[in-house]
C-alpha cells in the first residue's frame, strides 16, 4: 500500500528519485500515466495489470469508456527504476501534469501520484474544508 507524501526534486534529466518507502513494490517496474486532476498515477506492474483487466471489462459501446482508455493508456510509459531508485518521467506526461523542479509524490493505496509541488498545495488547502465534512454517505463504513 502507498501511503504519505514525499517532496523530492526532478534533475536536470527529468528524474525522479522514488521514495524508499515505494521502492520495494516498484523496483521491478512499474507504470506511469496520466491521472486525474492533472496528476501523473503510478503503478506497480501487477497493479497496472490488474486496472487493465478492469477496463477490458467494460462494454466497448460505451462511448464515455472508450474515450477514457485511449487517454489512460495512451499516455502510459513502462519505466524501470535504476540503481539509485530514479525514474524518467516522459515530456509528455511531464507536460500533462505540468511538472516544474518541486515536485509532491504521495500514496494513494493502489498507486502512488506524482504533482507539481505548487498545484498538490493548492489542490489539498481547496479540498481540506471538504474533507473535514465528509460524512459516511461519501464512504459507507469507513466511520
Amino acid at each position: 500500500m502507498f501511503l504519505g507524501t514525499y517532496t523530492p526534486r526532478l534533475d536536470e534529466k527529468s528524474r525522479l528519485i522514488l521514495p524508499a518507502k515505494f521502492r520495494d513494490e516498484l523496483g521491478n517496474g512499474l507504470v506511469l500515466t496520466r491521472g486525474q486532476e492533472r496528476c501523473l498515477y503510478v503503478f506497480s506492474q501487477r497493479e497496472f495489470e490488474r486496472v487493465h483487466e478492469q477496463m477490458r471489462q467494460a462494454p466497448i459501446s460505451s462511448r464515455q469508456a472508450r474515450d477514457y482508455i485511449r487517454v489512460f493508456l495512451s499516455g502510459a510509459s513502462d519505466e524501470v527504476p535504476d540503481k539509485q531508485g530514479r525514474i524518467t518521467i516522459p515530456a509528455s506526461l511531464r507536460e500533462y501534469a505540468g511538472l516544474g523542479r518541486e515536485v509532491a509524490v504521495i500514496g494513494a493505496g493502489t498507486r502512488a501520484e506524482i504533482w507539481d509541488g505548487d498545484a498538490w498545495n493548492d489542490y489539498l488547502a481547496e479540498q481540506e474544508k471538504t474533507f473535514s465534512e465528509t460524512d459516511e454517505e461519501v464512504l459507507p463504513g469507513i466511520f
